[in-house]
């Protein structure tokens, strides 16, 4: 039965455009398929063509030969052809929905059918699909050899090619691909050879055309263009390869594409027949990439990780034989090797062990410990010893030690330290080949050790573990020496436990490391920082005073880089006495909290003295001296001090230089407090307004502006007259002195007074009289009354104010 047929020809309209006409409609064919026909079935000649031509230029002209989608589900398999009048002539076949070609032969092989014609026949012929016969080769008309010579001349752009389709067969919105080539029948070759390795459903749906002068009005997913037509390669709408011009730079990533290009440039199209029949799924590469290594095809190390990945997820579907090949092609040399290749590889090994003789495995297990010694990919794991059972396994893994024993050793005795995959995968392989490394483990460990302390995420590995799983004397001595190291380095143990969960549940006592890991949890569980110090300290099994360093460990987990407090570092001092801490170091952490302590923290003072009095030999000068301010601070507070206040604060500030603003501070500020309060010694305030010192007058300056003073202002007229008399005197004491009480006078004293009552400004005058006299009243008085209004005697005090 002969499918559907119509002609089309152009015929001369009035502007010399060629149009057409269907000379020739099969009656089954609708109206609307017609129209939806014409305009694919249209030709427009390359620009320059002559009106009138020759047979020989008919020949050399392009043929629009394609295969395209109609909107109702049918198919339109066309050949449009120039004639001599300067028209064309086409003929097309309708393949209604669903019908495939007879023999189920692929579009493209209808490229030299003998049935096609080059004008309308007087009665309806039989469609050139139906009387066509079969070729041998991949597509009638399109010899194998023809194709394999096409493919060694398009070798460079093959894959890129195939790449793309791949792309526009998968997704219909993806760029179309233009091919730009001199002669159509070029783009028949190239279509031929994308239909032999396109997976069987997308070939007989590929829709293309071989020849067009407008390819954006095409909606073909392969286009044939001439090199004067071809659009731009930045338009987003297409993928343009252009044999005719440079070669393309740089490797195509897709392993399905690269390894179909190999194929057809050995010339072997049969595979991928053969390639076909193993499972998978379309357009993956490890089925083509197992047969092309089978075939002896060399491949890249992508194609050969494909092929290694796809046996690996089926071990079942390869007999011993192909099994053998893959194996051997998977160990052949090669300079391209890939970390990918070799993990691939190492799954294939690991999926086949123990269904495959040694023979098949062991060499692929060879090849992976000598990738790992002398390769730089630090993450491949050593394959399972299993693989190296039974005689042949024997016998490559003496040759694997006589081979790599003295490398290995080499790298690990060097001094240079390792990153800790490359320490953890070269200690695997050591074991594996069953070389003596004893001697240099406790360098190895200890190198392995701080490198996981420098770095902990690089621990993270599953490696690691299995490390310390599969060698007993590397875990006990990595563990130790980890344990040896975290007093100093706490917080960085503290980081490694949180991202390895080291096994150290054994006998070891291991207290540091237990700590370390115990800190997390009792940090996240309170924020009393001495009681998170205690609940980590009890994680370490033993106390403090039997082994001090355990203290060091718990002070850098709980407080980091962090200061403790005053009070904390008093309560740690108290609980674990100076002898503990003076072994453990961490009596530098309390001198630190001491020095740091703010102003108003009044167990500063207090621990100072407790630190003079327990670390006499540890103090430096200057850090004795520090504390000393803190300690004088005391004594000035306790109401106890020894006379000469204010030379014993100069001196001491002298001796602890840079002293530091908070310990001068707590100095300078209680003694002002005591140079401010009521009864201290006349000669003490003396000494200090003519000291001149400036620090120490602007610390009573400060002291006497806090809530203390001002709260006392307020409630005792006593003290206002003290403060007034205080205030007033000394004119000629120097400028700083004068800057501050005059200051004091107006700022402070001031305010509060303008304040009072009657009744309280009577009682201030009173007192202030007590204090003095009647000129310290009249001076008072003088004071308080508003400056314009100042008398003989307000301005001579004021003058000799001003000239003090």
């Amino acid at each position: 039965m002969s499918l559907p047929q119509l002609h089309y020809t152009s015929v001369a309209s009035g502007d010399e455009v060629p149009a057409g006409r269907f000379t020739a409609v099969d009656p089954a064919i609708a109206g609307p398929v017609r129209a939806e026909a014409a305009p694919l079935l249209a030709y427009d000649a390359p620009e320059g063509t002559p009106g009138r031509l020759t047979d020989a230029r008919i020949r050399s002209l392009p043929v629009a030969f394609g295969f395209a989608a109609l909107s109702d589900g049918s198919h339109l398999l066309s050949r449009t052809v120039a004639t001599g009048a300067g028209g064309f002539h086409a003929h097309a076949v309708l393949l209604p929905p669903g019908a495939p070609i007879p023999g189920r032969v692929l579009p493209v092989a209808a490229w030299g059918a003998a049935g096609w014609l080059s004008a309308t026949p007087g009665r309806m012929l039989s469609d050139p699909l139906t009387t066509m016969s079969g070729a041998p080769g991949p597509a009638q008309g399109l010899t194998r050899e023809g194709l394999g010579d096409f493919a060694v001349a398009r070798s460079p752009w093959i894959a890129a090619v195939l790449s793309d389709l791949r792309r526009v067969s998968e997704d219909p919105s993806a760029p179309r691909v233009v091919l730009v080539e001199r002669q159509s029948a070029d783009v028949a070759r190239w279509v031929a050879l994308a239909t032999a390795v396109l997976p069987r459903e997308h070939a007989e749906r590929l829709t293309f055309t071989t020849y067009t002068r407008d390819p954006g009005r095409r909606a073909h997913q392969v286009i044939g263009v001439l090199p004067e037509d071809a659009p731009d390669i930045s338009d987003p709408r297409f993928r343009v390869h252009t044999a005719s011009g440079p070669r393309p730079s740089g490797s195509v990533a897709d392993a399905w594409a690269g390894t179909a290009a190999r194929i057809w440039r050995s010339r072997s199209p049969e595979l991928f027949r053969e390639a076909a029949e193993l499972p998978g799924e379309p357009f993956a590469a490890g089925p083509l990439a197992v047969t092309a290594l089978g075939a002896g095809i060399a491949l890249g190390s992508a194609e050969r990780a494909a092929a290694a990945d796809w046996a690996a997820e089926r071990p079942y579907a390869l007999d011993e034989k192909r099994t053998l090949q893959l194996t051997d092609a998977l160990t052949a040399p090669a300079d391209d090797r890939t970390a990918a290749e070799c993990a691939a590889a190492l799954r294939l090994l690991t999926a086949l062990d123990g269904r495959c003789p040694a023979a098949v495995t062991a060499p692929l297990a060879a090849l992976l410990v000598t990738e790992a010694v002398r390769g730089d990919d630090v993450d491949l794991e050593p394959p399972a010893r299993s693989a190296f059972e039974e005689p042949a396994g024997e016998r490559a893994l003496a040759a694997l030690v006589e081979e790599l024993g003295d490398e290995l050793l080499a790298e690990l005795a060097a001094g240079v330290p390792r990153s800790v995959a490359r320490t953890v995968q070269l200690l695997r392989i050591v074991r594996l080949l069953g070389v003596d490394c004893s001697e240099l483990l406790p360098a190895v460990v200890g190198r392995l050790a701080r490198a996981l302390l420098d770095d902990p995420e690089a621990g993270g590995s599953r490696a690691l573990l299995d490390l310390l799983d599969e060698q007993f004397d590397v875990r006990t001595a990595l563990l130790g020496e980890l344990d040896r190291l975290a007093p100093d380095h706490p917080s960085d143990t503290e980081r490694l436990l949180v991202r390895v969960a080291l096994p150290f549940t054994g006998t070891q006592a291991l207290p540091h490391l237990r700590m370390c890991a115990e800190a997390p949890g009792a940090k996240a569980r309170g924020t009393d920082r001495v009681a998170v110090l205690h609940t980590v300290l009890r994680a370490a099994g033993m106390s403090p005073f039997a082994e001090p360093l355990v203290l060091r460990t718990a002070v850098g987990l709980v407080w980091g880089g962090d200061t403790p407090t005053a009070g904390e570092a008093r309560t740690l001092l108290g609980e674990t006495t100076s002898d503990a801490h003076r072994t453990a170091g961490t009596w530098s952490n309390l001198v630190d909290a001491a020095l740091a302590a703010p102003f108003d923290d009044e167990d500063a003072t207090e621990l100072a003295h407790d630190l003079l009095r327990g670390f006499p030999q540890e103090l430096g000068t200057q850090v004795r001296a520090r504390l000393m301010l803190l300690d004088f601070a005391r004594e000035l507070r306790s109401g106890a001090p020894e006379a000469g206040w204010t030379d014993r604060a100069r001196t001491l500030r002298a001796r602890a230089e840079p002293a530091g603003p908070l310990p001068l501070e707590h100095a300078f500020g209680a003694l002002a407090e005591r140079l401010l309060a009521p009864g201290r010694p006349g000669e003490e305030l003396y000494a200090f307004v003519h000291s001149g010192d400036e620090d120490l007058i602007a610390a009573y300056g400060t002291a006497a502006r806090r809530e203390a003073v001002l709260a006392l202002l307020g409630a005792d007229p006593v003290y206002v007259a003290d403060c007034f008399t205080v205030w007033n005197a000394h004119p000629h004491a120097g400028a700083e002195w004068t800057r501050t009480r005059t200051g004091l006078l107006d700022e402070v004293l001031r305010p509060v007074v303008r304040g009072l009552s009657p009744e309280g400004l009577a009682a201030v005058e009173q007192a202030v009289e007590a204090e003095g006299n009647s000129r310290t009243l009249d001076a008072f008085r003088a004071w308080n009354r508003p400056s314009r209004s100042l008398g003989r005697l307000g301005r001579r005090i004021a003058g000799r104010v001003r000239r003090g």
